[in-house]
């Protein structure tokens, strides 16, 4: 019996009706009540969090024009710049050798990321007049404080909302899949913003020339973008870990959390310096240094995320073969073999 059961539950010998007693169940009418009014109130939360971040996303789309929804030029810099991070979540994609994650999952994902990064953009607005009066200082306690953990937090609301609760979520990998494309999908926001800031969109024209456009924001942020997706991939592995150790939820997705905020708050504290030291001592172009810098700081914490899912991969292959072994009773699943050395390294 389960410890967490009442004490009548677990010395029951199973003759009696528990129900309102110890046990609960939908049975009366009232009861039926309570689950539907329980479901409308848990789907109109979510509601009103996907409105809310609609509308400020409309907000932040009209301060900057019609035309930037609509030009190709910035559309083609947008693809341009998130292609590094696409390539990176599709390599988590296709490293889940469960069951395939669907379409409409992936895209949901997608698009919930890009509203509830609009949270992040209200909060990181209204916190950093705080902390600028402290020089230095108070800007790495800002990306510490409020950046790193408020972003990796409305990327892990994004898989929340709605792939997390489906059925279909059904592995603790999984959480590193829909994790990954929500940092696909804030990195696209937040390029697109980044891109519309720093671009005179009335001044470009759709061609070669285009790439150098605000100084080659496009290329700056293809950088930056496949860092979203490794924070946000951890912070989603362990949240696919928090659904299927309930015992523990809220301690594994803080985890989760700690780890994606950290990193991703120690590169933001890193990158100017170190590509500014870098510059000066090797005399290389700055584009040049932060393009090392990017390579080794996310290479680094990359390969860490892909050893996870690889280890992830091994145990599950591993045990699918006992249990095949064990249905079989030949000592070997007859289509184990095959499958492992798919995916040798």
């Amino acid at each position: 019996m389960d410890s967490r059961s009442d004490p009548v539950e677990r010395g029951d010998d199973e003759d009696r009706d528990l129900y309102d007693v110890a046990t609960w169940e939908e049975r009366t009418s009232l009861d039926g009540l309570s689950v539907a009014l329980y479901w409308l109130l848990t789907r109109s939360a979510k509601a009103l969090v996907v409105l809310l971040a609609g509308i400020i996303l409309l907000s932040i789309f009209a301060s900057f024009g019609a035309g930037l929804l609509f030009d190709l030029t910035m559309a083609a810099l947008l693809a341009l710049s998130a292609v590094p991070a696409f390539g990176l979540a599709a390599y988590v994609y296709v490293s889940d050798v469960t069951t395939g994650e669907p379409l409409s999952l992936l895209v949901a994902t997608f698009l919930l990321s890009v509203l509830t990064a609009t949270f992040a953009a209200v909060l990181n607005g209204a916190a950093r007049p705080l902390f600028e009066p402290l020089g230095f200082l108070g800007t790495v306690l800002f990306f510490f404080v409020i950046v790193g953990p408020i972003e990796e937090t409305v990327k892990l609301l994004a898989v929340r909302l709605y792939a997390y609760t489906d059925e279909r979520f059904d592995a603790v990998i999984d959480g590193a899949v829909y994790g990954a494309i929500a940092g696909l999908g804030f990195a696209v926001i937040e390029n697109l913003l980044y891109i519309a800031r720093t671009v005179d969109i009335t001044e470009l024209s759709l061609g070669l020339a285009a790439l150098g456009a605000g100084d080659g924001i496009a290329a700056l942020r293809a950088l930056a973008g496949p860092g979203h997706v490794v924070y946000s991939a951890f912070a989603g592995y362990y949240l696919g870990l928090a659904k299927f150790n309930p015992e523990n939820r809220g301690p594994i997705v803080i985890k989760g959390l700690v780890i994606a905020a950290t990193i991703h708050a120690l590169y933001n504290t890193l990158v100017g310096p170190v590509t500014a030291i870098a510059s000066g001592l090797f005399g290389l172009p700055q584009v040049l240094a932060l393009f090392g810098f990017v390579v080794v700081f996310q290479g680094a914490f990359g390969y860490v995320l892909l050893r996870k899912i690889w280890r992830y991969r091994d145990v599950y292959l591993e045990t699918r073969d006992e249990r095949t072994s064990g249905a079989t009773g030949d000592g070997r699943g007859p289509e184990a073999t095959p499958e492992r050395d798919e995916f040798e390294e």
